[in-house]
């Protein structure tokens, strides 16, 4: 996994609440195992309309998508991070995400801040060429202007997206200790 530290980026405003993961990536991309090519699936349905948001000139240089409520609702969908970073996405921001949305997120490298609704709303008005910055460290979002606004995220995700490595990789690094307390504990 590509480490997550803070990433400065223009901004791609999705205002609609309740976008379920099959939105995001319909059921009849779920024949993969592989993350490669789901970026061009993400929202197809809603692509085929020519004025849609991610079909608009600088929408592939985003990392950063600004959603509405609820983001990532219904099924459990592991796809659905995966096309949106394969997209280019690496951080979503909304008032709420789905629970299982969130640890997919995490997972698979894809930041997802939670903002008050006033913030919301703010980055909703923002000009089409605004920037915002995403710390993870410090656990920020800063938009233009200078305002920062904390978010949420447990322990071990930061840590975990900070260094750069999964939940399996994070034990692998444990294996000296293990060793350790297994020669000890014989």
């Amino acid at each position: 996994m590509k480490p997550f530290t803070k990433l400065e980026s223009r901004i791609v405003r999705l205002p609609i609440d309740n976008i379920d993961t099959d939105q995001i990536i319909p059921a009849r991309y779920l024949k993969t195992v592989s993350k490669e090519g789901l970026g061009d699936a993400l929202f197809s349905d809603w692509r085929k309309d020519p004025a849609f948001v991610l079909n608009q000139p600088g929408a592939r240089e985003a990392q950063v998508l600004v959603a509405g409520d609820n983001f990532g609702c219904g099924s459990s969908r592991e796809h659905a991070p995966w096309a949106l970073t394969q997209f280019g996405f690496r951080a979503v921001v909304s008032t709420s995400f789905a629970d299982i949305f969130r640890q997919n997120a995490l997972k698979n490298s894809l930041l997802p801040v939670v903002v008050p609704k006033d913030v919301q709303a703010e980055l909703f008005r923002m000009a089409p060429d605004a920037k915002v910055t995403v710390d993870l460290a410090a656990q920020t979002l800063t938009l233009p202007g200078g305002r920062a606004v904390e978010f949420p995220i447990d322990a071990f995700s930061k840590h975990c997206l900070l260094n750069g490595v999964d939940e399996l990789g994070y034990i692998l690094a444990q294996q000296p200790a293990i060793e350790a307390y297994e020669q000890k504990n014989r």
